[in-house]
């Protein structure tokens, strides 16, 4: 049997130390129960449980008692039981709020500190009185940790490894992987992950770390706040950004126990600052697909409701949600406008937005769970100062229109997504044509030029982009002053994302004290 660790020793000390009722959130019944009847039998205790269909029964026993099906009655049972014990009510949070039941163990209270019974309410879901909320304890129970879960997947290798019929190919690196990309499922969630691969399979390699992170689209599909993103962009499909690409790729390790112990600190996050369509939302959705880790993005919109109170309450239940899933990477897109009027909130909102954005700064500076923060912004002064504070992410990165030699590789990438051979096509020719154009302006152009050419039932050509191109008005032209104002802004306070950038020459050259 495992050591008590973590919760199972808070549970311990708060039982040891008579408190009466205590309050222990998590969807594993089973796994609670288990630590719950260590305590139990090293205190020399009872253990006993409730449950609705059943009343109180013991472990081990599959009867039933009808009359203490009814909870009142359960409760009494308890308060005249004699022998030291600890009592498990299952999903009593269904009845909790019963105004008799809610005064009954308040009753219960001060007679159970003077005896050796405990009362422990097991349910996923946390529902707590007014009045019950100076008497009693809650502990969030923790999903199982690394070394669990890994302890988990070597039984079940174990089980499958004299199997003829099964293959099982992976080092050290890859089982590392699989487990940590099983982090955040319940014990019997990561169990039947591994199980269903291998026996669906009938094998076990690389490949499956995907198919345990889908098991993750589960959980996150039952959040308003998250949204799961496949992992299909790679970095090669992003063109450009040479430098902060490398910057990402040092620390795909980062997450890793070697990592750990060498000393290398979890990093916590990067901001994307930048021209719209240059690439910075693609950029997260291809850190997601190298460093193999789930992408969850943050909905800093739907964190926002209209019930007094609740926003601050989204916004832990989101941190919470990503935590229990780590590691992740977690993409915040456009945040300047989720945090949009938190300088004014006092006035506007009865400072809800400033409460929210507090907590987020807050988890921002202080967590310690492998969630990786990617935060894309496209208008620096709706961002609030504390935000760009040292110490909130690793480092601030602008992401500039590209180059003409970016341009040319974005227009082999988006040819190449299209089916088309970029040798036919005359780059450089497109590159400069196309001076002042975005990412994403490129994307259109070709999208453009492939339905003029459909139309005409011809081939594609190089002269049907660049007519295309003479068409469209860049960003650059409509919003100069607002890009020029962003890249003076960027030229003190941020590194360039591209080696061969402007602002990357200019701060080159100010560093040589030219």
């Amino acid at each position: 049997m495992d050591p008590l660790t973590g919760c199972d020793k808070e549970i311990e000390i708060l039982i040891k130390s008579r408190y009466p009722l205590i309050y222990v959130v998590s969807p594993e019944e089973g796994r609670v129960i288990e630590k719950l009847d260590t305590i139990a039998c090293d205190g020399g205790k009872e253990l006993k449980l409730w449950s609705i269909t059943r009343g109180i029964h013991d472990l081990k026993g599959d009867g039933r008692d009808e009359e203490t099906q009814d909870p009142l009655n359960a409760l009494d049972y308890v308060s005249d039981y004699s022998s030291p014990s600890i009592w498990v009510f299952l999903d009593f949070h269904n009845f909790i709020t019963d105004h008799t039941l809610c005064r009954r163990l308040r009753d219960l209270v001060n007679r159970l500190m003077a005896s050796r019974k405990t009362i422990i309410l097991l349910s996923p879901v946390l529902t707590v009185p007014v009045e019950l909320e100076k008497d009693m304890s809650i502990v969030d129970y923790d999903l199982p940790d690394y070394h669990r879960l890994s302890a988990q997947f070597a039984a079940i290798l174990e089980k499958f490894k004299d199997k003829d019929s099964v293959s099982i190919d992976i080092d050290e690196d890859i089982k590392e992987k699989l487990v940590k990309s099983a982090l955040g499922l319940t014990r019997n969630e990561a169990a039947n992950a591994f199980a269903r691969i291998i026996v669906s399979d009938k094998k076990l390699d690389a490949t499956d770390i995907q198919k345990v992170l889908v098991e993750k689209k589960q959980i996150i599909r039952k959040s308003r706040f998250l949204e799961y993103f496949e992992s299909q962009e790679e970095f090669s499909k992003v063109g450009g950004l040479d430098s902060l690409k490398d910057w990402l790729a040092k620390r795909e390790v980062a997450f890793t126990e070697r990592a750990a112990e060498f000393g290398i600190p979890q990093p916590k996050g990067v901001l994307l600052l930048g021209v719209q369509g240059c690439g910075k939302s693609l950029t997260a959705k291809a850190v997601s697909s190298l460093w193999k880790l789930p992408l969850l993005r943050l909905d800093m919109g739907s964190i926002f409701s209209g019930v007094v109170g609740s926003s601050e309450e989204n916004m832990r239940k989101a941190i919470k949600t990503a935590e229990s899933l780590a590691p992740i990477v977690l993409w915040i897109d456009e945040i300047e406008k989720g945090l949009a009027g938190v300088q004014s909130s006092s006035f506007s909102d009865a400072g809800t937005s400033s409460r929210v954005f507090s907590t987020f700064l807050t988890w921002l500076n202080e967590k310690t769970a492998p969630v990786f923060v990617i935060a894309t912004a496209n208008n620096i002064t709706m961002l609030p100062p504390e935000l760009l504070r040292k110490g909130r992410f690793d480092d601030i990165f602008f992401v500039d229109l590209p180059t003409a030699e970016e341009r040319s590789d974005i227009f082999s990438i988006h040819l190449k997504k299209k089916g088309k051979d970029p040798e036919a096509f005359d780059l450089g020719a497109l590159a400069r044509v196309s001076d002042g154009f975005s990412g994403a302006e490129i994307e259109q152009a070709v999208i453009s030029s492939l339905y003029d050419a459909f139309n005409e039932e011809r081939s594609l050509e190089t002269e049907d982009i660049a007519t295309c191109i003479a068409k469209t008005v860049p960003l650059s032209v409509t919003m100069k002053e607002d890009i020029d104002s962003l890249r003076n802004w960027a030229r003190f306070r941020a590194r360039p994302a591209s080696s061969k950038s402007p602002l990357h020459n200019m701060m080159h050259h100010k560093e040589r004290g030219a």
